[in-house]
């Protein structure tokens, strides 16, 4: 038995509650706000902002989250006003969060300023390529600049002031020299693909940045709500209070989280778990908001307000697992700031050096200068690594599987080793009866009855499979829990323990007659509970059965290269016969949590821990990556794990492995992706054969394609 106890201790997690924003940030004097900026896009924005918010001595830290466009900032007190209007002097709009909800959706951009743009761009190439008058095509070019380029020249020149010489300030400044050397053509074409570029760009990103929130869709605006009077009156879902009665017809979304009160029903619960079939709901049960009542009519219970509903915390969860940066982003992070000027340094060399040094043509190499400053902004590499990991937890999220970060998901694939808890996990967890054998002066009934009496008080599987025989409890007074052993009460005035092997050797009532009465049951895979007053009175034999899926999860995961092993409070002969079941050759019986910790600190480098998140916590917390089953019916269980699976089917940390493993491959690709072409550029542009085309491709055409290849995710 893993442990016949009432879990009245919950270990205290190792993380943040679902849905609040991570905690890296210092808060000094208290003071942590976020800020939601319309325009902050990309690494663009987060450059120019740090840069602008760094030098501010009453900020003490930034914590961007470029997807959501919401800044984080720790700063004292008073120091609020004055980081927005540097922000606002940036030429951006923050907005403060403060509780109510904010509009961040972007207007959408007239298309007819770059359309004329584009119109006058190829009249200045037609121009140049017929010969007619160099004024008509300068006019043409400079027109097409100034009608599609003046946001990038202002947020340049911002840019510039600001000491931060990102995209626009490096296009900028590149499109001003082409037109300074008499490349009109050229000049124009190349501010009008930057724009068109751009515009691509952010509708991908827009994608990526809708691809959860845009799960709050799925729930109704309205709900039928039970008026005081017993009418029945539709209600806005954002002003039902919790314990109203709502009622739901066949076909309708649930509106609001709750329990069943009345009637019966099966529900879509895709939304919220990721399974496939309907659930069926009845009284008692929990139903979840979003998800789709397939048949019957029913009335229930709201339990949680619009903004804390399971699919609201969901979203708030993977939001927040946004602004925690995995390994490669990291690295990414610290390579763009070498890198950018590095580039900015050679192109200045190429401008000047071969003029001065080797009698090189002055235009000829400040061309070529011109477009390594274009090749110099590392967008596509940066932006590569965000879009694909918000991809993935999207796609995770969808498949039922909240993942805590970045981190975890890029670190899934190297999973060596899975420690899996049995009773929940492997098993339904529901065990029941199936002996009892009385061996002192007492009779069966009266030996159910005491026991039934003690099981009632735990919320142990075990311990409720005996509860579940008789309902004609006895007054069980002082009841303790005994930690991975049992529990003890008094009936009667009798002091009993009711709990497993090592509670009775501690108690010094075992013998080598009851050791083989244990044993017969025990290698039949049954676990075998004790009934003890000053001797051993009676033994109740429990059997659990496994889940449908476990045997096709083990197989996944040992093609996966991972090793499955079993730790269980159960008895060392259930949790052999449940291993021999499975194929699993290592497994672990008569463990306490402190032994689970144990063997998992023992496991090989990336080993992960499966369990309930309440006596696995230590386990859990030790683990690499910690899984919680089941997730969407206990909140301890999100709160403990690294990685939340919303139903109990153990075949999606298969799942999970697998889409670490894209996220993975899809980070290298694009990486790989952008150093590539910029280093082609870059050398194409030193031999005399690149161009300002060519650097927007290599630039804004890179950032596309990457953005691209990440949102594969979705649909992966």
């Amino acid at each position: 038995m893993s442990s016949c106890c009432n879990h009245s201790s919950a270990a205290k997690p190792r993380y943040r509650a679902i849905g609040t924003p991570p905690p890296p940030l210092p808060q000094a004097d208290g003071v942590l706000s976020r800020i939601y900026i319309l325009q902050m896009d990309c690494p663009t924005e987060e450059g120019l902002i740090r840069k602008k918010l760094g030098g501010m001595s009453d900020v003490k830290g930034l914590q961007f989250n470029l997807l959501q466009r919401v800044l984080t900032v720790s700063h004292s007190e008073a120091a609020l006003p004055a980081i927005l209007q540097a922000i606002a002097e940036l030429g951006f709009t923050p907005k403060l969060d403060d509780g109510s909800k904010v509009q961040t959706v972007e207007l959408a951009k007239p298309w007819w300023p770059l359309a004329l743009a584009g119109i006058f761009a190829v009249g200045a190439e037609a121009c140049d390529w017929l010969s007619m008058p160099v004024w008509l095509t300068a006019l043409l070019a400079i027109v097409a600049v100034l009608v599609c380029g003046l946001s990038t020249y202002k947020k340049g020149w911002i840019a510039i002031a600001n000491g931060d010489l990102n995209i626009n300030a490096l296009m900028s400044i590149a499109v001003s020299g082409a037109l300074l050397i008499g490349q009109w053509p050229e000049a124009a074409m190349v501010m009008v693909l930057f724009t068109l570029a751009e515009l691509i760009e952010a509708k991908s990103l827009g994608r990526a940045r809708n691809a959860i929130s845009g799960l709050l869709q799925l729930s109704p605006e309205q709900a039928t709500v039970r008026q005081p009077d017993g009418s029945w009156l539709d209600v806005p879902a954002a002003d039902i209070p919790l314990g109203s009665v709502l009622r739901v017809k066949p076909g309708e979304r649930i509106a609001l989280d709750g329990e069943l009160i009345s009637g019966n029903s099966f529900i879509n619960q895709a939304a919220i778990t990721g399974e496939s079939l309907p659930v069926e709901k009845t009284v008692g049960d929990t139903v979840f908001a979003s998800t789709i009542n397939e048949t019957g009519s029913f009335e229930y219970r709201v339990t949680a307000a619009a903004g804390n509903t399971m699919l609201a915390r969901i979203i708030h969860a993977v939001e927040a697992a946004q602004g925690v940066r995995a390994p490669t982003q990291r690295f990414v992070d610290r390579f763009s700031k070498i890198y950018t000027p590095a580039v900015c340094a050679l192109a200045l060399a190429v401008a000047i050096v071969p003029p001065l040094l080797m009698g090189g043509a002055w235009l000829e190499w400040i061309y070529r200068a011109l477009a390594m400053l274009v090749i110099a902004c590392p967008c596509a590499l940066v932006i590569s690594t965000p879009v694909t990991i918000v991809s993935g937890l999207a796609r995770a999220a969808r498949l039922g599987i909240l993942i805590k970060g970045g981190t975890y998901l890029e670190e899934g694939r190297k999973l060596k080793s899975l420690a899996l808890d049995k009773t929940g996990t492997l098993t339904f967890g529901k065990p029941v009866q199936t002996d009892v054998i009385a061996l002192a002066d007492v009779s069966i009934a009266d030996a159910q009855r005491i026991a039934a009496s003690l099981g009632a008080r735990s919320d142990h599987p075990v311990s409720k499979a005996i509860a579940a025989k008789i309902s004609d409890y006895a007054e069980v007074g002082e009841v303790k829990a005994l930690l991975g052993r049992g529990l003890s009460g008094q009936i009667n005035g009798t002091l009993y323990h009711m709990g497993n092997h090592r509670l009775i050797e501690e108690l010094g009532l075992c013998s080598p007659a009851l050791e083989l009465q244990l044993e017969a049951l025990e290698v039949q895979g049954k676990s075998v509970v004790v009934l003890a007053a000053d001797k051993v009175l009676a033994l109740f034999a429990v059997a659990d059965t496994l889940r449908p899926n476990s045997l096709e999860a083990i197989a996944q995961l040992k093609k996966l290269g991972v090793e499955p092993v079993i730790l269980s409070g159960d008895n060392t002969h259930t949790v052999a016969a449940m291993a021999k079941q499975l194929g699993i050759t290592q497994a672990h019986g008569n463990l306490l949590p402190e032994d689970k910790l144990r063997i998992v600190e023992g496991l090989p480098s990336a080993s992960g821990m499966v369990g309930d998140g309440i006596n696995d916590a230590p386990a859990l917390a030790r683990a690499d990556i910690g899984f919680a089953m089941g997730a969407a019916g206990t909140d301890t269980a999100i709160e403990t794990a690294d990685v939340a699976l919303m139903d109990d089917d153990l075949r999606k940390i298969p799942e999970f492995i697998r889409l670490s493993q894209a996220t993975h491959r899809i980070l290298v690709q694009n990486i790989t992706l952008a150093l590539l072409v910029k280093a082609l550029f870059l050398a194409l542009t030193l031999a005399g054969h690149g161009t300002l085309w060519m650097a927007v491709f290599a630039d804004m055409g890179v950032s596309l394609l990457v953005v691209l290849n990440g949102l594969r995710l979705l649909r992966e």
